[in-house]
């Protein structure tokens, strides 16, 4: 009997434990199943976050349209019709709207920049010409507005105006032996800041008429005067409306190709400095002669070779032709034009030269527009009034003519 009680109860424990084992297997199965379903909500939920985080990241970068855009897309012939024929005016400018966003995104910045170039400006006179008709006469009974009175308002309106300063303003006694030696008070600066003259070449065979004390002497006038100078190794870059213009002067007279090295080397010091455009400013060729000579179209050449986009000359003190040379103006010779040089010279016609360069995002984009105006460098025809003046009608049509026979075959 004992032995059986003891049999019975181990059957009984056997079964007791398997019921045990099985129930925590359920229970293991059971939590088992409870955390994948958790790290399947987990997952979902953060799946979900990352496409509403997309959609907001890509509204954030990408513009809405306006109201106003959104209107104009279906505005017109559809303006009447159903929301379906809404729909496919919609779905037809999605490439014009897809443009005009592009363009919202990199909008264009355009600058037009005008520079007028005009010739020999002698803002005094030599001590040995005659006292009643000589400038300073002028300049005494008239003041310093009389003398670009009738080209202040083409002068005014452009954005830079250039001149070729034939002569000094000084106080010095020390006269060079010279045949011409040209001399102004320094306050003769205010003939050229009252005819809206920004900067002024000094490269030319009068610059030091009264020694070299008499060209550091201008320098400081004209500088102190607001007038940007420049020519032989002084180069100069001024800023116009966010644009980097360089101006270069380089007097030819007696080196001839010898020049080359400097117009070379002073055009790329322009550049190096951030010259966005380059002017250079020659004195050169033969007094009279209304053709360049070899030597000039050389030097043009080799200017624009190296990087100028304009090229101006004087010295002849009478007009020469323009070539268009590998896209880029030359303007051999502009003539006089506010002249003390000469109290009644047999050739008066003159012009201004304008031309216009435009920039979109600071890059030059067309810089071939021009305009030549004809003038007189007097107002009166019989002698110099020393007052340069727009020509009209015949007069105008003559000069015109002249310029566009000068240039044939350049």
């Amino acid at each position: 009997m004992t032995e059986r009680k003891r049999t019975t109860g181990v059957k009984r424990t056997s079964r007791t434990s398997d019921r045990s084992a099985s129930a925590r297997k359920k229970k293991k199965s059971y939590r088992q199943r409870v955390v994948a379903f958790q790290i399947a909500a987990i997952t979902l939920a953060i799946f979900c976050l990352l496409i509403v985080a997309a959609v907001l990241l890509t509204r954030a970068l990408v513009p809405q349209k306006g109201a106003g855009e959104a209107t104009q897309e279906v505005s017109g012939e559809n303006s009447s019709q159903t929301d379906g024929a809404t729909g496919e005016a919609a779905d037809s400018g999605k490439e014009d709207g897809a443009a005009q966003e592009s363009e919202a995104l990199t909008p264009v910045e355009t600058v037009s920049l005008t520079v007028s170039m005009v010739g020999d400006c002698t803002i005094g006179t030599d001590i040995q010409f005659d006292t009643s008709r000589n400038f300073n006469a002028f300049y005494t009974v008239n003041g310093p507005s009389y003398f670009f009175e009738n080209v202040k308002s083409i002068l005014g309106a452009d954005d830079l105006t250039v001149v070729n300063m034939e002569g000094t303003l000084t106080e010095s006694d020390n006269r060079q032996d010279k045949t011409f030696a040209f001399k102004g008070d320094p306050s003769f600066v205010e003939v050229l800041t009252q005819g809206s003259v920004e900067a002024a070449n000094l490269a030319n065979n009068h610059s030091k008429d009264y020694g070299e004390e008499s060209y550091t002497d201008t320098i400081r006038y004209l500088e102190d005067a607001g007038i940007t100078t420049f020519g032989y190794d002084r180069t100069a870059v001024v800023d116009i409306k966010g644009i980097q213009v360089g101006l270069v002067g380089i007097y030819e007279l007696a080196d001839g190709l010898e020049r080359e090295s400097q117009v070379i080397e002073n055009i790329k010091a322009v550049k190096d400095q951030g010259a966005d455009v380059v002017i250079v400013s020659f004195h050169w060729g033969q007094e009279k002669e209304t053709y360049p000579d070899d030597i000039q179209k050389s030097l043009a050449h080799t200017a624009v070779d190296n990087g100028a986009d304009l090229v101006v000359g004087h010295h002849p003190h009478v007009l020469q032709g323009i070539e268009t040379y590998n896209g880029k103006n030359i303007v051999y010779s502009l003539g006089n034009f506010c002249f003390g040089g000469n109290s009644n010279p047999s050739d008066k016609d003159t012009m201004i030269f304008q031309q216009t360069f435009s920039f979109e995002n600071g890059e030059l984009v067309q810089d071939n527009v021009t305009n030549i105006i004809p003038c007189s460098l007097s107002s009166v025809s019989g002698y110099n009034d020393y007052r340069p003046t727009p020509l009209e009608g015949s007069e105008k049509e003559r000069v015109m003519q002249k310029i566009q026979e000068l240039s044939s075959g350049l």
